[in-house]
């Protein structure tokens, strides 16, 4: 009986890995463009501060259960708590503007709004992690934040409040993304997702108790809006098993289909369609990061010496 070689079984085991990874990815952008369609039909009803509420009691259950299984629920014995600290807060400031959002923007516009955040990591990295950006790099970011313009620009019909509201959401975004690099290979999965979780829960917490609805929704939607909220739990953890198994560099250009998938919902299932403008501003940010997310190697992004 023939045996393959070693090196034919490693090739085998990566392309059948790349191809999981893959996959986990996509299905977690389903999850996240699903989940922000879900919270757009059900805010037609609900106040955004109980969709935020459940969603972050949901994922922390999910990151409670995480910690237990890794036998790290001390997590606030692990090093980097400001960061920590610092980056769950930066993401409940996110899922806050996002939500709040949502009551007025039509979802393609605020997704594409929310997807500039690559476009400023790239233009924040210089400063807060000492890399160096390239002239055709910040030709990309520029051509993107253009896009974002067509999409906000004057005379349009996008409110302000919500547009500013997103905006913030991006920024923050960002922010969260650049601390994550900073953690990265510092901190575990599983103690950044409980701190993730749990800050995000006081925060948003916080204002779903000061207004929170005269009478609850029935127990069946709020099994519903709870249910949806693990959806995104799970998302995140979809994209935790998809990274180990895929380079990051090769699922980040993959991000824009959620971007599409915000398009086609906001047009064929609340009839919101992007105008022309608009489609034009999303094709820019769409073509800006995903140029930057091909371009983000180890040769195109270098470390400052002092760092």
């Amino acid at each position: 009986m023939s045996h393959l070689p070693a090196s034919a079984i490693a090739h085998t085991q990566a392309v059948n890995a790349r191809r999981q990874g893959v996959a986990l990815f996509f299905c977690a952008l389903v999850c996240f463009a699903c989940y922000d369609a879900f919270c757009k039909w059900m805010l037609q009803d609900l106040p955004a501060p109980l969709m935020n509420l459940t969603r972050y009691i949901s994922v922390s259950t999910i990151a409670m259960l995480w910690l237990l299984q890794a036998g790290k629920l001390r997590i606030w014995r692990t090093p980097c708590k400001g960061r920590l600290l610092v980056r769950g807060l930066a993401l409940g400031i996110v899922a806050t503007c996002f939500m709040a959002a949502l009551v007025t923007m039509p979802l393609a516009e605020a997704t594409a709004i929310y997807f500039t955040a690559p476009l400023m990591m790239v233009a924040l990295s210089p400063a807060l992690l000492g890399e160096t950006v390239g002239r055709t790099q910040w030709c990309a970011v520029l051509a993107g934040f253009a896009g974002m313009l067509l999409i906000v620009r004057p005379g349009g019909n996008l409110p302000l409040v919500g547009t500013v509201l997103m905006v913030i959401s991006a920024v923050c975004y960002a922010l969260f993304q650049l601390l994550t690099r900073q953690l990265a290979g510092k901190v575990s999965g599983a103690v950044m997702y409980g701190w993730t979780a749990l800050v995000c829960l006081m925060l948003t917490g916080i204002p779903a108790l000061l207004m929170l609805p005269q009478t609850l929704p029935p127990w069946p939607t709020l099994l519903l809006i709870f249910a949806g909220g693990a959806c995104s739990g799970v998302a995140q953890l979809l994209l935790l098993a998809a990274f180990r198994r895929v380079t990051a560099s090769t699922l980040a250009p993959l991000n824009y289909f959620q971007l599409l998938l915000a398009v086609l919902i906001s047009t064929f299932v609340f009839h919101r369609p992007p105008d022309v403008i608009a489609l034009a501003g999303i094709g820019m940010i769409m073509l800006s990061g995903g140029y930057l997310a091909l371009c983000s190697q180890p040769t195109s992004l270098s470390r400052k010496s002092h760092v």
